[in-house]
């Protein structure tokens, strides 16, 4: 039977407003703060667990979110301090938005939303380690969503410090969930999440590290995309020893999604592998993984949020690096470049005009390790272009009669038409991307053109209804071997995924007849897309 709520406390610059959430050991209330005024969430320890035990428990949590509360993906917390009647409690930012947990059982999140969740997620994961903390209790119902719809990890209550070695008083045993005969397979007794938790938990001496938390996070990415926790098998019982049983043997529940790339799974399926050894090795190996499909499937990579900390991977037994191992970088500092002078014109003799060459556009070579053009795996680093400058070429005395009047006027035109060039040619090499070997411009008709290549836009041949069904074709301008047309609805959800089309046309087979719907389209070569997607409604 659920408990009821506390009393809210009665806290100075803090008006009480309602109850937020229960807890094993304490109440979330939404108060309104004078000043700075704004909403915040107060939780507070409930007054039947005021033991030296838990109070240093609810010192340790806020302590930790302190620690932590610079990351965008994790709950920030505002004070902490002890209410006139002996509790303790602490002030955080309200995130307005549901949990994950409240979002999946009331709606499908799309391919495109639960990439970029888990990779946000995992940088939280990835800071919380970097600093020397594992969760331990990660599950949808812990991220919240805060005002600007990102993921907010909370609920520190039973983390612990990377090499805790008291660990095991605070975790659940095998015998432990014997008690627990709740289909959910959460007690406020365990401590923990069963549907969510790694196999290594509920060992008589468990001794998880980053990698239990990595586990965690894949099944809670399942669990958004599947609508249920990665051990429940609807219509069968769902009890504690049933989903303990099946997450010792790795029996995860297969997803009935086909927009569920197979590659996704696999990922999936490897963090949430029974032996630790066989999952990724760090949060940030979890989070590149999931980069890698969401370049697959034409989005652009969701940035990885981690701090400059080390973080430090369980060690191997023997072998060589694992692919998948974290490795940390350097710090790309990128310097002012210094304008280059361009000489001035040498004095000209009795007013002669003397023509030069247009200046040569030296790309500088840039000395870093070759870099495979085919790996796809976005790197966590600044990358500095080379520093482009203009070297004039040497003066050449002209061989022409010299001109006069309205022949040196000309000459100066030529000569600024020449200098406006090669400044044009230097930005489009800065903006897009210079190469690497020397590159000389020359003025004269003979010279080729300065070809910057891009992916085009499609173009809209029609569109057509047929009930509820909704028919684009598009042409390509400038076909190439191996271009798809990818497009997706775009006045849904932002996180619509994209679609391949079969050849130039595509139909939507969900149209509302009398409603608008607005398609975007690109062309994808090259693991590029349209600079400037084909935008299209229907109706016009």
């Amino acid at each position: 039977m659920r408990r009821s709520a506390s009393t809210p406390p009665d806290l100075p610059g803090y008006s009480f407003v309602k109850l937020l959430g229960s807890g094993g050991f304490s109440d979330v209330f939404l108060y309104d703060q004078a000043l700075p005024k704004r909403r915040v969430a107060v939780k507070v320890l409930l007054t039947e667990e005021l033991t030296a035990a838990n109070r240093a428990a609810f010192v340790a949590e806020a302590n930790l979110m302190a620690q932590l509360s610079a990351h965008p993906y994790i709950v920030t917390i505002y004070q902490a301090d002890v209410a006139s009647d002996d509790r303790p409690y602490f002030v955080m930012e309200y995130c307005s938005g549901p949990s994950l947990a409240e979002r999946y059982k009331r709606e499908a999140f799309g391919v495109a939303d639960a990439l970029r969740t888990g990779v946000r997620l995992s940088s939280a994961v990835a800071t919380a380690h970097g600093a020397g903390i594992l969760h331990r209790d990660i599950k949808p119902a812990n991220v919240l969503s805060n005002d600007y719809g990102w993921p907010a990890l909370t609920d520190f209550g039973i983390s612990s410090a990377v090499d805790d070695d008291a660990l095991a008083s605070h975790t659940t045993t095998l015998a432990d969930a014997l008690a627990d005969t709740a289909s959910s397979g959460t007690s406020p007794s365990i401590g923990m999440s069963v549907p969510w938790s790694p196999p290594e938990m509920f060992e008589d001496d468990p001794s998880p590290d980053v990698r239990s938390d990595v586990f965690s996070l894949a099944a809670t990415i399942y669990t958004i995309l599947a609508g249920q926790s990665p051990f429940e098998v609807r219509g069968r019982s769902n009890g504690t020893l049933d989903l303990i049983g099946r997450i010792e043997r790795g029996a995860i529940t297969p997803m009935s999604r086909d927009d569920v790339p197979r590659s996704l799974l696999a990922v999936l399926q490897k963090g949430m592998s029974s032996d630790p050894a066989d999952r990724f090795a760090t949060a940030v190996d979890f989070a590149r993984a999931l980069q890698r499909v969401e370049m697959e499937l034409g989005y652009t990579p969701t940035s990885i949020e981690v701090p400059n900390l080390l973080v430090d991977a369980p060690e191997k037994s023997g072998g060589p690096d694992d692919a998948d191992e974290t490795r940390a970088r350097g710090v790309a500092t990128i310097n002012a470049q210094p304008a280059v002078p361009t000489p001035p014109p040498p004095p000209s003799t009795d007013d002669a005009t003397l023509l030069r060459e247009a200046p040569s556009i030296v790309a500088q070579p840039q000395h870093t390790p070759p870099v495979d053009p085919a790996a796809s795996e976005p790197i966590g680093e600044t990358v500095v272009r080379p520093r482009i400058i203009g070297s004039p070429a040497p003066d050449e005395q002209a061989t022409e009669p010299q001109p006069s009047g309205r022949s040196k006027v000309v000459g100066w035109v030529i000569a600024a038409v020449a200098a406006v060039i090669a400044v044009a040619v230097i930005v489009s090499i800065v903006v897009m991307g210079g190469p690497t070997a020397p590159v000389s411009e020359t003025a004269g008709a003979s010279q080729a053109p300065v070809v910057i290549e891009s992916v085009p836009t499609p173009t809209l041949v029609g569109a057509t209804a047929d009930g509820a069904t909704l028919t684009f074709t598009v042409d390509n301008p400038d076909p190439v071997d191996g271009d798809v047309v990818v497009w997706r609805v775009s006045n849904r959800t932002e996180g619509e995924p994209l679609h391949r089309a079969e050849g130039t046309s595509f139909q939507v087979t969900d149209y509302a007849e009398g409603s608008t719907l607005c398609v975007e389209v690109s062309i994808l070569r090259a693991g590029k897309t349209s600079a400037n997607p084909l935008e299209e409604c229907y109706p016009a």
